[in-house]
């Protein structure tokens, strides 16, 4: 339906404009009317060429300018007047076609028109309206500008869609991996407490059954809060959510609730903290949060560690985390996986590095710089710390293959 309201509108407009024309005398009553032949059946169908030609020209742009062209023409060719829209057609096809990018091609059928109607009215012995040809080329020039500026505007409008695209595209991809990396450090760490307590649980069974009730306990605990966490998640991933999360998101202020989950799990686990704490703004409190949460975990399934040391050292600049435990070390040079890319896009999202590796003396460090702008009052000097357990160095299994 579309691509009829403007050849339609096209054909109104040329009949219309050049039925009055024709039927207006200029000048005094007794002037003559405009040089030329009446309007008859013929010129009727010749201006009708051209709004016809219009209702195919997504096809081809350039054999709708040329057919519009042709008409137009052959119109002034037999002698009819020029006078009234006769070229508005050609007009439109013009800046059609050099909107579509085919202005080469315009411009040969138009110079092709040109040759063909002035080569026919010298053939024919009329005179030619030599004071006609400036204005004819400024509004050929015109229409060109005209299709050209569109066809820029048209451009810069496809590529800012497309860069908004991309723009939603990246943000999406950003969001999947942040859902991943949440993914993975939830179901790391509450799986890993569940697969410990099940063990204590089956091996206590029998000979101590109260404590294979608190096992079995500490099982129901963090399976509760796996599925809380899970559903949450999820719940973002599905784009469901209408209302703000019920539960906060995770920061330091629930560490000591974390290193209590870990120390239930059987890995005695101390917390240092020099400085004094501040608020840290939300992207780096969650990041240090599942830093300290992924290590811990990694430290209880490859270190074979007895104990871990958590540092928190604030200062005016940011916050170093370190994590140590007293394990055997990385497995030959292989220190990568999964949580410790993990943990490194995490260091990286918050302006942060992350660096993992032996130890200063054994056992493995995880070393996170989260650097933020300090608090009005900053950190002050006091220093607080609990001593460190002391190491033991035990063998992994399996060797570290996940840090």
């Amino acid at each position: 339906m579309r691509t009829l309201v403007l050849p339609a509108v096209v054909a109104l407009l040329t009949a219309g404009g050049t039925a009055f024309a024709q039927g207006r005398r200029w000048g005094p009553p007794d002037a003559v009317p405009p040089a030329g032949i009446p309007l008859d059946g013929v010129a009727v169908a010749l201006l009708a060429i051209g709004p016809l030609a219009l209702v195919f020209r997504r096809a081809n742009r350039v054999a709708a300018l040329a057919v519009t062209a042709g008409a137009a023409v052959v119109y002034l060719g037999l002698g009819y007047p020029p006078t009234g829209p006769v070229g508005l057609a050609v007009a439109v096809t013009i800046v059609s076609t050099v909107a579509a990018g085919r202005h080469h091609r315009a411009l040969v059928v138009v110079v092709a028109a040109a040759v063909v109607l002035l080569g026919w009215m010298l053939l024919s012995g009329r005179e030619v309206p030599w004071a006609a040809t400036g204005p004819v080329l400024a509004w050929l020039a015109a229409l060109f500008a005209v299709g050209a500026l569109w066809r820029v505007r048209r451009e810069r409008i496809e590529q800012a869609r497309r860069a908004a695209e991309e723009e939603r595209r990246r943000r999406a991809g950003e969001e999947r991996l942040r859902i991943a990396q949440e993914l993975h450090d939830v179901l790391g760490h509450h799986v890993s407490l569940i697969n410990v307590q099940a063990g204590v649980a089956l091996f206590l069974m029998d000979d101590d059954p109260e404590q294979a009730r608190t096992a079995l306990t500490e099982i129901k605990r963090a399976s509760r809060d796996l599925l809380r966490e899970m559903r949450s998640t999820l719940g973002v991933l599905r784009g469901v959510d209408e209302q703000a999360p019920r539960l906060p998101t995770p920061g330091l202020d629930r560490l000591d609730a974390l290193l209590d989950e870990v120390r239930a799990a059987g890995l005695p686990v101390r917390r240092r903290t020099d400085g004094a704490p501040w608020p840290l703004p939300t992207g780096v409190d969650l990041a240090a949060y599942r830093i300290v949460q992924e290590s811990l975990t990694n430290t209880r399934r490859h270190a074979g560690a007895a104990a871990a040391v958590v540092t928190l050292r604030y200062t005016p600049d940011g916050l170093e985390l370190t994590v140590d435990d007293d394990g055997a070390g990385p497995a030959g040079e292989t220190v990568d996986g999964t949580g410790l890319t993990g943990m490194r896009e995490r260091a990286r999202s918050a302006g942060g590095t992350l660096d993992a590796g032996p130890g200063p003396e054994q056992g493995f460090r995880v070393r996170a710089w989260l650097p933020v702008s300090g608090p009005v009052s900053g950190p002050g000097n006091g220093h607080e710390e609990t001593e460190p357990a002391p190491p033991r160095a035990t063998a992994p299994e399996n060797g570290r293959v996940d840090r």
